[in-house]
């Protein structure tokens, strides 16, 4: 069969074959047909070979040299392969039509009868355009035609191949069939009949073919230019002289609409949009063909390919006399009434001007905001998770949300479910049989686990279903009657996980973005003031949708309908302060990805793909500082409590400290602080701690003797040794930037600053509504290489002075007290020196200001008491600033305030209490 297809396919000269596997490409280049095939036939036996193809046109005979009769496998990068400049003529106008199905898969019997189907079509209409009889063949999944056709390899005869194939494309083309316009080039490859086409796995729906010539003439007969470009220029290039009617352009759209006449599709030509009609209207002898232009100035051309309807001339005026003679009778008879717009065709209408012209992130997010309050670093990454569905190069996002029972991360999920359209969402408790069998599963479902414990088979559905997030996943199982049933979770589908602590296995983790809800109490303040003003509403007020939700599921709607090649120009200038979880940085790209299709509708559409440009690596940036610092633990993976219980130990200088030492700095339970040293059990899942999961923790069983009433007392006491150093070295793996000295002015995408960086102080208004979503009010971050998480809304600090001394927060007459409107500003003295690390109020949770009483009234610290401006030193510092009784052993990095181990334990609680460090 192999030899038969090279016969009627070449009469000589040099051919590639080239043959596609997962990893590997293999190529050799061959003039002894007879070796070729015998080569084909062994590289079709590979079952790993996904299709072997073969160069069309006549290649350049010295190409020969690179693999003269013999297939190397496995080229590598310096392995070149035949480039349209290695073309001398073109022989064959190759016309593929693809039945639209899923990518990554074979064809249905009925996809593959489809696509047949309108391969005969094509070949009658261009036999009526005098072409000649084409080889007609089996592509394994859909139809070819091949055309004998003899033009120079130059930019005319490609423009005239593209023509052709843009006429066909858009004749042909419908939401079932495509014809494929990708094949214009004179180097393109083409599937070698006789070898088996294996997209994705071979099942019985879905089954592995073998392309093969169905009909081929006898002699080839070769396609006068001529008549190439009378298919090339049957659809209007320019717009008709015709000018416009009086009184304004018409709308086609709303006039074909109006007057009856059904659209099978619509594209986009010359600048303008084609529709091509369900039936012709210029004739009952058939009903394909029709087909109407409106160009951008206004002007409209309307026809039908068939011949006996003009074959492509100008008939719209007749067209447009007709029906609109008949709708005036019409309307005289019996006037329609005026139909209110439809609800969906509003939401989807709405969704387009953001997508098109607006910030999406940023309405998703408001709309979040408005029934969720803070949050926001949890609500971007279940969008990016959303977004990530429909990028075609990514392994995708799921989300791990983890906090205190009763703070909102339930809440947040379920709220952002909301913006996710009704047929593509499941929450609440699934087992994984139940998973397999729902045969109502869409490609591209949000599974929402919402407190739910996640069983061991639970778990490696989860993995599988990550694993192979574009492909989906298969379950084979036996029936009542011992009958073979296949089973599928689809490709494309995310993961949400709310859970008070993290599932407890780490190959799950490691395929999450694992992020914490704000559990502090100046969120605990803000949630009150929001559910207090929900209270004051009128009666049925909550019950009504937020107008904004339709608008977010249409936003999806669109979006699900693409998937986008999302390039990342810049990768290899993306630098990482550490790679040891090598899924980590595959992450990072992978939001920058989901920020670019977000924009979808705005870039540049390069043929099927979009480039990510610096404001998705901004986006991604600051996305990924957050969850490696005040928002989650993706690179140590680390719940809230612990990173507050290590940062607490390296803090106080602990070298060796005890569970009761560490209990009285955290404010927690003596049982709750030795689960976040120990971990524990639950229910048969093993939970790690610090002493697993940190390794500047390690642990220490000692007997410790002591002076009780004149006896000496041994006890068994647990300690725990801290090495800084370690610390230190292990959280620090969560920076990352562009690097300064790009390999090549090509690197980055328009707009983007030589150096790489850019202004990294570009700050947007978060959390505030807007009443536009506009492309210039788009939100950025601070400066992507710290581990920024802002915050809203003014922090307030217990007061911690007991009897002697009153610490309060002191705040300028403007200072944002929570409402609408004002910043909260610090109050520092001159000269006091600002923390490296701001949150969006000015100062951290847990900085104070301090006074203390004194015989002649009350005396001001000076400055801002920030827990990590202080150093423990051995020298004799003299008593503590704040008590004034107990030996200083703290001093602040300005030398004027001076704590003793009490009053810097009360001032580490009060920033671990700010923080939302809580049981």
């Amino acid at each position: 069969m192999i030899a038969d297809a090279l016969a009627a396919l070449f009469s000589g000269g040099v051919v590639e074959v080239r043959a596609l596997a997962d990893f590997a490409t293999h190529s050799g280049y061959f003039d002894d047909f007879a070796r070729l095939a015998a080569a084909a036939e062994a590289l079709d036996a590979d079952p790993e070979v996904r299709g072997i193809y073969v160069t069309l046109n006549v290649v350049n005979p010295a190409l020969l040299a690179r693999r003269a009769n013999r297939v190397k496998m496995r080229l590598s990068r310096s392995d070149a392969t035949t480039a349209d400049a290695d073309i001398l003529r073109r022989r064959w106008l190759p016309i593929d039509l693809d039945p639209v199905r899923p990518s990554g898969v074979s064809s249905t019997e009925e996809e593959h009868e489809a696509a047949l189907r309108r391969a005969d079509a094509i070949a009658l209409w261009l036999a009526e355009q005098g072409f000649s009889e084409p080889i007609r063949a089996d592509s394994g999944n859909g139809a070819h035609l091949l055309y004998a056709i003899d033009l120079a390899n130059d930019d005319e005869a490609t423009a005239l191949v593209k023509g052709v194939l843009a006429t066909l494309d858009a004749l042909f083309s419908d939401e079932t069939v495509t014809v494929d316009t990708a094949n214009s080039n004179a180097a393109r490859i083409w599937k070698l009949y006789g070898t088996c086409s294996r997209k994705g796995d071979t099942t019985r729906e879905r089954p592995h073919r073998r392309a093969r010539v169905l009909s081929a003439p006898e002699e080839r007969e070769v396609v006068p230019p001529e008549k190439l470009r009378q298919i090339a220029t049957r659809l209007p290039v320019e717009a008709p002289p015709t000018p416009a009617p009086t009184g304004g352009k018409t709308d086609l759209a709303a006039w074909l609409s109006e007057h009856g006449l059904g659209v099978r599709s619509t594209r986009p030509w010359q600048g303008g949009t084609l529709f091509v009609l369900e039936d012709c209207p210029f004739s009952t002898a058939h009903r394909d063909g029709a087909f109407a232009v409106q160009f951008p100035s206004g002007a409209v051309y309307a026809g039908c390919h068939h011949a006996s309807c003009g074959g492509g001339t100008q008939r719209w005026p007749e067209l447009r006399g007709m029906y609109e003679k008949r709708t005036r009778k019409k309307r005289e008879e019996m006037p329609p009434p005026p139909l209110p717009p439809a609800p969906a065709a509003f939401a989807r209408e709405e969704a387009m001007k953001i997508l098109e012209h607006g910030d999406p992130l940023a309405f998703l997010l408001d709309t979040f905001a408005r029934e969720h309050v803070g949050d926001r670093i949890v609500a971007e990454c279940l969008v990016m998770s959303l977004a990530s569905q429909s990028v075609k190069n990514t392994n995708g996002l799921h989300v791990s949300v983890s906090g205190t029972s009763g703070k909102g991360k339930s809440h947040a999920c379920a709220t952002m479910l909301k913006q996710v359209p009704f047929a593509y969402r499941i929450a609440g408790t699934v087992s994984n049989k139940a998973l397999y069998y729902n045969e109502n599963l869409q490609p591209g479902t949000v599974f929402l686990f919402d407190d739910v414990s996640l069983s061991d088979d639970l778990q490696e559905v989860l993995k599988a279903a990550t694993a192979n997030f574009r492909e989906g996943i298969e379950h084979q199982t036996l029936t009542n009657d011992r009958k073979l049933q296949i089973c599928r979770i689809p490709e494309r589908c995310v993961w949400w996980l709310a859970k008070v602590e993290d599932v407890g296995d780490d190959q799950v983790m490691n395929r999450m973005l694992t992020t914490w809800i704000d559990d502090s109490l100046e969120q605990d303040e803000r949630v009150l003031r929001h559910r207090k003003r929900a209270e004051t509403r009128e009666e049925d007020e909550d019950e009504e949708e937020d107008p904004a939700l339709p608008v977010c599921r249409a936003i999806w709607e669109v979006l699900k309908e693409e998937r986008v090649h999302v390039s990342v120009p810049y990768a290899e200038a993306v630098q990482f302060s550490s790679s040891a979880n090598r899924r980590n940085p595959g992450i990072l790209f992978d939001i920058i990805k989901a920020s670019a299709l977000l924009h979808r509708f705005e870039r540049e559409d390069y043929g099927g793909g979009i480039r990510a440009d610096r404001s998705d690596f901004e986006t991604a940036a600051r996305i990924y500082a957050a969850i490696n610092g005040e928002a989650g633990g993706q690179e140590t993976k680390l719940t809230k409590n612990e990173a507050a219980a290590l940062s607490t130990v390296a803090t106080m200088g602990w070298e060796q400290f005890t569970i009761r030492m560490l209990q009285e700095a955290l404010g927690l339970s003596y049982h709750q602080t030795r689960r976040i040293l120990h971990g524990y059990n639950n229910g048969g899942t093993i939970y790690s701690g610090l002493l697993e999961k940190c390794p500047a923790v390690s642990y220490l069983d000692t007997t410790v003797s002591s002076d009780v009433d004149g006896y000496l007392v041994r006890r068994r006491e647990h300690q725990f040794s801290f090495d800084p150093e370690a610390y230190r070295r292990w959280t620090a793996g969560a920076h990352v930037w562009l690097d300064r000295d790009p390999p090549d002015d090509d690197t980055f995408a328009p707009g983007m600053h030589r150096d790489g960086t850019g202004d990294v102080q570009r700050t947007g208004t978060e959390g505030r509504p807007r009443s536009t979503y506009s492309r210039e009010k788009r939100e950025r971050s601070l400066s992507h290489s710290t581990l920024l998480h802002q915050t809203e809304g003014a922090h307030t600090t217990p007061d911690l002075s007991g009897s002697r001394g009153v610490c309060a927060r002191d705040r300028r007459p403007d200072a944002h007290d929570g409402k609408d409107g004002g910043e909260s500003q610090p109050i520092r003295n001159p000269g006091q020196k600002i923390p490296s690390f701001i949150d969006s109020a000015g100062v951290q949770p847990g900085a104070i200001l301090c006074t203390r009483a004194t015989g002649s009234g009350t005396l001001t610290l000076p400055g801002v008491l920030d827990r990590r401006e202080f150093t423990r030193v051995s020298t004799d510092l003299g008593r503590c600033s704040v008590c004034g009784e107990r030996r200083a052993v703290f001093r602040s990095a300005d030398g004027r305030a001076l704590l003793c181990e009490a009053c810097y334990g009360r001032l580490v609680r009060a920033w671990n209490a700010a923080k939302g460090v809580s049981g």
